[in-house]
């Protein structure tokens, strides 16, 4: 195999994810249970072989470097590792002005490991990938920089960077966020868009980097400054994610990735998990996902009385959850949360350590960690008072931040 050195971008502040992101990095936010929005890019690399690995941070960094030192160790006497890196300042007194920015400050990562081939792939994002694959093609076709594309609805493509493909895989025309997209696409119902993960020869990306540096009016984005530059000297190709083959993923799955950047975006990603088929299974034992899951007993079931059965249906229950007599449908419960009698959690994502109290009612909503729902509370059923004590997401998901106490 080549050699190979993957960078994991883990500096974003999310403060589109607020309040989630109060107190932790973006990458750190809980998803499906027990993982971290960061477990599922670095699985794709773990699974296919690509084991050295830097993950480079800044905002809010310490759960993220925690989960991270206790999660990922690799062996080392084969050389492998996942190591965080701070921002350190290496090029003068500021914090990195942006992606392209991020991986220029640490260049001397990159002069250590001498890589033939550098893979830099977002850290927030919920999909499966065997990278091996995008890393054939880009060697095959000789580009120094290949971008992972999803198809995306016309409609939908001004948020994404899009691609005009040229011959081949060739990408002709890069264009960051389109303003009419529709008339971009003419007539067609899909675009490329990327993924934000690329694949770079790793000459010609430190040459682009040191290039970019010098330019005072480039923003220093991968996606908004790097990958024109290697289309504009026709050395950029892209990679059909549609077309990557996955160990033990159906067709139902197949092309899956969501960006998790806003509320609404985490929740619909986070009940995409629940459904008997889902669009995407964590249950995949062929690509796992990993993580540090907690020292916790089984998950339980208590009381089947008139009036009182602790129940869960099409839901996802973590390890050391009680549900004492509650009803909890549709949603996703993660690791040492309490449901008491009477009370019902439905279409909802209740993160580690909460306590629904006797009686509560929690519906459409993401409730953070250490949260307590008193007995009788009501969250999600009442906008007008939901809106004036907590925040609520764009279609009206309420969330909830961590530590907060709700009185009934």
């Amino acid at each position: 195999m080549a050699r190979v050195l993957s960078i994991v971008l883990a500096g974003g502040e999310g403060k589109r994810l607020l309040p989630l992101t109060l107190d932790r990095a973006k990458p750190a936010v809980p998803f499906g249970g027990h993982y971290r929005l960061i477990d599922f890019a670095l699985s794709n690399l773990a699974n296919a072989g690509l084991l050295r690995v830097v993950v480079l941070t800044q905002y809010k960094s310490h759960s993220l470097d925690l989960h991270i030192s206790r999660t990922w160790r690799l062996s080392t006497l084969l050389g492998n590792y996942v190591t965080p890196v701070p921002a350190q300042m290496r090029r003068g007194p500021w914090w990195f002005s942006g992606s392209a920015d991020a991986i220029y400050q640490n260049l001397n990562i990159v002069g250590d490991e001498q890589p033939e081939y550098l893979l830099v792939f977002g850290a927030d994002h919920i999909y499966r990938m065997d990278p091996r694959q995008m890393l054939a093609q880009h060697m095959e076709t000789g580009a120094a920089a290949t971008v992972a594309a999803i198809r995306v609805p016309a409609a939908e493509a001004g948020g994404f960077g899009i691609i005009e493909p040229g011959e081949g895989t060739l990408i002709d025309r890069f264009i960051e966020k389109p303003s009419d997209p529709l008339a971009l696409a003419a007539g067609r119902h899909h675009l490329f868009a990327s993924m934000g993960n690329y694949i770079f020869t790793a000459d010609a990306l430190v040459d682009a980097l040191r290039e970019d540096a010098q330019d005072s009016n480039s923003r220093h984005d991968m996606g908004g400054d790097i990958v024109p530059h290697f289309v504009e000297h026709g050395e950029a190709h892209f990679y059909d994610f549609y077309s990557n083959i996955v160990p033990g993923c159906t067709d139902l799955e197949r092309g899956y990735w969501r960006d998790v950047g806003t509320l609404d975006a985490y929740y619909d990603a986070s009940m995409d998990l629940v459904a008997v088929q889902p669009i995407f299974n964590l249950y995949n034992t062929d690509w796992p996902i990993f993580t540090n899951a907690p020292q916790s007993p089984p998950a339980k079931f208590v009381f089947e009385e008139p009036g009182r059965i602790g129940m869960a249906v099409n839901s996802i229950v973590s390890a050391g959850s009680i549900i004492s007599g509650g009803t909890v449908r549709h949603s996703v419960i993660s690791p040492r949360v309490l449901v008491e009698n009477g009370a019902l959690v439905e279409d909802s994502v209740i993160m580690d350590n909460v306590i629904v109290g006797e009686g509560a009612v929690v519906k459409s909503a993401i409730i953070d960690k250490n949260v307590v729902i008193g007995a009788g509370a009501r969250v999600g059923t009442e906008p007008e008072i939901d809106a004036s004590h907590f925040t609520i997401s764009a279609r009206g998901v309420v969330v909830i931040g961590k530590g907060e106490k709700v009185v009934g």
